[in-house]
């Protein structure tokens, strides 16, 4: 590290060397490895519009290769909207090191004019006319980084901020396998695990015989709970985890709450208190009205589009593993620790998975595939979950309750503010408080049990109190949260983290402040914002939305930056309310800064959009005082093709910001604009979610 300069990008002064990020093969192509993921969002292409503009060649001459800890940089998890405003910063700083090496290169061993020399499409020239490409420089990057070179000025990009087309959807557009399901290596086995059938439920006996017998089974696996086949193929892997199933025996016991009484349950559970903010000072002296509400979500699932998957080969003390993980240094070491393995002799390369919003199963169906694949020595074991596995197993996001109270002046404007927060813990993904964090792990006959849910540090942005800080101008705010240390149910990020309550909370209850002081819930806001940059993009949702304008149902508007420092979104809601809630149009404008991909930006936004519509009206994982028990499509429903609103996204250029991620920033404005719309829609107002029409017709009761 001496020497090198300390402005340095975070990744590139944990990941220096060149190589690890950068190599150039014989026919002139870019190898470029990042330490992020393609989880959908199109991170990869994104990133290779910026490499491909600082080494000066064209994009086809880039090949971004899957993540793996056998060569590319640690850049930790693809998570928070990070991955532009980190990777691409590292990126950036690596590729122009390595073409100013390959400029020097040309310059010294070629004799090419310093003062002329140029590259374009990879090919190194001056005015004399004389071209190298850049496989014929013999630069070693076997070498660390060390700040002499810097990325280039915005002007000078060429592909950055343009909307090239995606890398990742030929093959997927085209039902070519590109996921980790479709996976198929040589000799492959396929592999079952048999969960217990509720959270607390330990293995008393099972017979393994009639599976064992079974045409097609290789190995029947158990290590005290858990318990798993290995098969020829997947219809003999079925057969199999079946007969296990019949001759299965459990213990059980009730350990769930009410799920009726989440926000009761979440504020008598013991818990972790902390102030998240108190400043300013209100003049109560003032306080004309004080107004309290509070509001709630439910227990939600993933609900991704395929269940999760995971690939293992276990030979000698080596073990190798396919996985969507979101994280695949952690995962290294959370199987390493688990099983008492050199970290080094465990490799994890990353496949995509099809379907990705925060930490679902996929380390857990990895694991798995490592259970499973030690029985067999040699051959890779692939482990498919079931829907029921991943509805009922994989991490969910928590519940939460939020309590506001605000005093108002004669005016109506906020004097006082006050916002407490409950909620269990938004962060158990692998090496989480110490921990391998790993389903299978607590099922074993000598188990890891796994303590409950953190939250990421403030500095990440925090978990139970994401979004809870308001952009507004209030006088006195007191910010407090509580994150629950019981954990009946495993919760860990699901995305947004918290920010989806508290945004939903924050602007649902400035449209009931709205409404007590007489005003329009726009210029509510705008009157108490100071930043240029929010109130922009509250006027340019509003103009987009026709705020103002007649409605046949009902419009609602809802804001907020995300995590208080990433994109800014606003969204205007219009829905109509009848027999059920249907939300017809969204208008969404968002400021992400400096923008690489401006159609992925809008993708993001829009995706983010429709899955926060879905959560809002009908999502809510449903149990017993034993067992989750919304297990398919039917107990956990989604928003469907039908019901999915029109949704417009206008993005607001700052060629001069840095640039910020934009995958998490609609999730908690849009629930709030749908909840304001219905509260405009029928003149009552529901706080908790999702907006059904049992809990529409239970506030009408009330």
């Amino acid at each position: 590290m001496t020497g090198r300069r300390r402005d340095l990008p975070a990744g590139v002064v944990a990941n220096p060397r060149l190589s690890r990020w950068v190599s150039i093969a014989p026919d002139g192509t870019v190898r470029v490895r990042v330490g992020k993921v393609e989880l959908g969002q199109g991170i990869l292409t994104a990133l290779a519009q910026l490499a491909a503009d600082e080494l000066d060649i064209d994009l086809a001459q880039i090949r971004m290769e899957p993540a793996s800890t056998d060569e590319g940089p640690d850049e930790g998890l693809t998570a928070g909207s990070r991955s532009i405003e980190d990777s691409g910063a590292a990126l950036r700083q690596i590729c122009a090191e390595v073409r100013a090496l390959l400029l020097a290169e040309a310059v010294t061993s070629w004799g090419l004019d310093p003062a002329t020399v140029t590259v374009r499409g990879g090919v190194v020239g001056d005015a004399s006319g004389r071209r190298i490409g850049y496989a014929e420089l013999a630069v070693d990057l076997d070498r660390d980084a060390d700040g002499s070179a810097r990325p280039k000025a915005d002007a000078g990009l060429r592909l950055a901020g343009t909307s090239v087309q995606r890398l990742d959807l030929p093959d997927k557009i085209a039902g070519r396998p590109r996921f980790i399901q479709d996976l198929m290596l040589e000799g492959q086995l396929y592999g079952r695990v048999l969960r217990p059938p509720s959270p607390a439920a330990t293995l008393a006996e099972a017979g393994t015989a009639a599976a064992a017998e079974l045409p097609g089974t290789v190995s029947v696996v158990r290590d005290g709970s858990f318990l798993g086949v290995v098969a020829l193929d997947e219809e003999a892997a079925e057969r199999a985890v079946a007969a296990l199933r019949e001759t299965a025996h459990w213990r059980e016991r009730d350990t769930l709450p009410d799920e009726d009484d989440l926000p009761g349950y979440l504020r008598a559970a013991p818990a972790d208190t902390f102030t998240v903010d108190e400043s300013g000072l209100g003049r109560t002296d003032q306080i004309v009205q004080t107004m309290t509400a509070g509001y709630s979500r439910p227990f939600l699932a993933h609900a991704s589009m395929a269940p999760s998957c995971g690939v293992a080969r276990w030979h000698r003390d080596e073990v190798e593993v396919w996985s969507h993980s979101q994280g695949i240094y952690r995962l290294r070491w959370a199987i390493s620790q688990a099983l008492g393995l050199d970290e080094k002799n465990v490799t994890v390369r990353h496949v995509q998975g099809a379907g990705a919003y925060g930490h679902n199963g996929a380390d857990d169906a990895a694991f798995d595939a490592v259970l499973l694949a030690r029985s067999v020595p040699g051959r890779p074991v692939h482990v498919r979950w079931s829907r029921a596995d991943e509805l009922t197993w994989a991490p969910i996001g928590p519940a939460m309750a939020a309590e506001l109270q605000a005093g108002l002046d004669a005016g109506g404007k906020v004097v006082t503010w006050s916002h407490e927060v409950w909620s269990q813990g938004h962060f158990s993904r692998p090496g989480y408080a110490g921990s391998p964090g790993l389903l299978a792990a607590a099922h074993l006959e000598r188990p890891i049990e796994a303590p409950p849910a953190a939250d990421p540090p403030p500095s990440a942005g925090g978990g139970t109190a994401r979004g809870a800080i308001p952009l507004y101008t209030f006088p006195e705010r007191r910010i407090r949260a509580h994150r629950v240390l019981s954990a009946p149910l495993r919760s860990s990020a699901l995305r947004g983290l918290g920010s989806f309550l508290n945004v939903f909370a924050i602007e649902s209850f400035m449209d009931e402040l709205a409404l007590a002081a007489g005003q329009d819930p726009l210029d509510y806001r705008l009157a108490q914002l100071a930043d240029p940059r929010a109130q922009d993009v509250l006027l340019a949702a509003a103009e987009l939305g026709r705020w103002g304008a007649e409605s046949a149902g009902g419009r609602g508007i809802g804001f907020a930056r995300y995590k208080g420092r990433g994109a800014y979104c606003a969204v205007v809601a219009e829905v109509e309310a009848v027999h059920e809630v249907r939300v017809r149009r969204l208008a969404i404008a968002v400021d992400a800064g400096r923008v690489v991909n401006p159609d992925g930006v809008r993708n993001q936004i829009e995706g983010g959009a429709v899955q926060a519509t879905s959560w809002t009206l009908k999502e809510r994982v449903r149990f017993d005082r034993r067992h989750v028990t919304s297990a398919d499509w039917e107990s956990y429903p989604i928003l469907r093709f039908g019901e999915v609103p029109e949704v417009e996204v206008e993005i607001l250029s700052r060629p001069g910001e840095p640039s910020v991620g934009a995958g998490e920033a609609a999730q908690g404005p849009t629930a709030a604009a749908i909840g304001n719309a219905v509260a405009a829609a029928l003149g009552l107002r529901v706080r908790d979610l999702p907006l059904t029409t049992e809990r529409i017709l239970s506030a009408l009761g009330e």
